[in-house]
């Protein structure tokens, strides 16, 4: 009799307690955007080709729900573009959103599985999914691995 042992590639799974990737987010517009950045290089994060998705922007008043599924899509285009878990989000509105309003997006983001690391209004470059993915990358939270 031949014993083999299979093992997961990288040497097994990733430990669920280990932060992800913190990603940038611009929910200003009528289509949220998503980008990534590594060593202060951004890139927006775009579906495979034949799999595109659009994804609309909710309204500031919509509900809950609206923006948990929004930003669950934006986690998922994340997590197939860059092969890993995504965690953490800096989220760029059309306006900095009032008490109640931050409140509501935080908890959606939270049901999303994304900690919102800062909420922003947007401030009209070009590229400002891409400066949200900068700050993403300086306010993520870093593994401990033990000193």
């Amino acid at each position: 009799m031949k014993l083999f042992q299979i093992e997961e590639p990288e040497g097994g799974p990733a430990d669920p307690d280990v932060p992800g990737a913190a990603i940038g987010l611009d929910a200003s517009g009528a289509e949220v955007r998503v980008a990534f950045s590594v060593g202060g290089n951004a890139i927006i994060l775009e579906d495979r080709e034949g799999f595109e998705r659009v994804l609309p922007a909710p309204a500031a008043a919509a509900s809950s729900a609206e923006w948990r599924a929004t930003f669950e899509a934006a986690r998922a285009r994340a997590e197939r573009a860059l092969s890993r878990p995504v965690t953490h989000a800096v989220i760029l509105l059309a306006r900095q959103p009032g008490s109640d309003e931050a409140e509501r997006l935080r908890e959606a983001a939270e049901l999303a599985g994304l900690g919102v690391l800062q909420l922003a209004a947007k401030n009209g470059g070009p590229n400002d999914v891409g400066a949200a993915a900068l700050l993403a990358e300086d306010l993520a939270p870093r593994p401990d691995f033990g000193a």
